[in-house]
């Protein structure tokens, strides 16, 4: 006869323990200690088996019954209760280590050995483990789509919407590790694809009217502070190449029959090494600074130290010292001046791309960048400097008359 909840609630301990039979194989055991237990008796491969399913009244009735009904059918369908009780024990215990913190670490330790720049790292550190730390306990499987909204709905509204898409797309990097290595079935990131703002788009201040760029460049030769901050402001006029990879410019990378400046992969944006042909304008401002260092030291060494480069902010800060507003040039925006001009006086975009050091789309292409328009990007380079010689001397010009 089956159970009704009237009689399990009124089943009173005895000395010996006994049974409650409710049908198919599951009753309920009354101990002398007045615990209720749900037993399942079934048979599998030949012999009888029994399987806990919990207590009552934690486990209801219906509840009870519904878990006999699920043990049945892995029954018929050739699978032991008791061994799919153990797995998902397993799978549940595994669940709890494999935290979004845990893996998270697992994935910065895979960039780290897969050699990202140090800069990459501290940001996929700071985006991970701070901004997202809310999940960081919660384990890697059970966090939802909307707890992830949650977090990058805050940093948002905070005008923030580079920070909170970069978010996004961080820990749906870290998910795609993670079901690579085993540790998650999904994405819950691909859900929120079109959910945040666009990010609002800030081009980094460039002086591009030739005048005005004239008079900086005389400024800048001018200038009497510290000599290796000249003389990287100059270098980077002359290069286009970015600010770290000026400021952390070495000796060994200079080829001077050459007349070429060669940047190991680990300091470019993209991880591919590039060359860099020196005007010879370029070769006269590394003539100023050369006897500043010996061996394979850094060419533009700190105020503080010749084992330390230049800070990031030490050529900024020396335009501001010229009278050059923040919104108006920075170290960075010399890159976006040297493009401007040459673009609009008609040379090569393509070449001037790859000066630029932008990654090929390509990978098969983007490893022949380093020497790709060779002969172009020396010329291009070259003519860069004579404009830029040209510029200072106009803009002299002008303010003599």
């Amino acid at each position: 006869m089956a159970l009704s909840l009237f009689s399990i609630q009124n089943a009173k301990p005895r000395e010996k323990p006994y049974k409650l039979t409710d049908g198919n194989g599951l009753h309920l055991l009354v101990t002398p200690s007045g615990s209720k237990l749900w037993r399942l008796r079934y048979r599998f491969g030949g012999k009888q088996n029994m399987l806990g399913l919990g207590a009552f009244p934690d486990v209801s009735l219906a509840s009870a019954r519904e878990k006999r009904d699920d043990a049945r059918k892995l029954v018929a369908a050739g699978t032991d209760p008791s061994q799919q009780k153990k797995l998902d024990k397993i799978a549940a215990q595994t669940s709890a280590q494999n935290t979004f913190g845990s893996i998270a670490e697992d994935y910065l330790a895979h960039l780290k050995e897969d050699g990202k720049a140090e800069a990459t790292l501290t940001k996929n550190r700071w985006l991970l483990t701070d901004l997202a730390s809310p999940l960081s306990a919660h384990p890697i499987t059970a966090v939802t789509p909307a707890e992830i909204l949650v977090i990058l709905k805050r940093i948002e509204k905070t005008g923030r919407r580079d920070t909170a898409r970069r978010l996004r797309g961080t820990i749906g990097s870290m998910y795609r590790y993670a079901i690579a290595n085993l540790k998650a079935e999904t994405d819950p990131t691909y859900a929120l694809r079109g959910a945040l703002l666009q990010a609002n788009v800030t081009h980094r201040p460039a002086i591009t009217d030739e005048k005005k760029l004239g008079a900086l460049m005389v400024s800048i030769d001018e200038y009497d502070g510290w000599p290796t901050i000249k003389a990287a402001l100059q270098l980077i006029a002359l290069t286009m190449a970015r600010p770290g990879e000026i400021r952390l410019m070495r000796r060994a990378e200079i080829n001077w029959p050459a007349a070429k400046w060669s940047i190991p992969g680990e300091r470019m944006k993209m991880r591919v090494p590039h060359d860099v042909p020196l005007s010879t304008q370029a070769l006269t401002v590394l003539r100023s600074v050369w006897e500043l260092s010996s061996g394979d030291g850094l060419v533009f060494p700190s105020i503080r130290s010749a084992v330390k480069p230049l800070s990031e902010n030490a050529m900024n800060s020396a335009l501001r010292r010229m009278g050059f507003a923040k919104d108006e040039m920075t170290a960075h925006g010399f890159r976006s001046s040297a493009s401007t001009i040459l673009n609009e006086r008609g040379y090569d975009a393509d070449v001037i791309e790859t000066a630029l050091s932008h990654q090929e789309q390509d990978d098969v292409r983007a490893a022949y960048n380093r020497a790709r328009y060779w002969p172009q990007r020396v010329k291009l380079l070259q003519d860069w400097a004579d404009l830029l010689d040209q510029f200072r001397a106009e803009s002299t010009s002008r303010h003599v008359a």
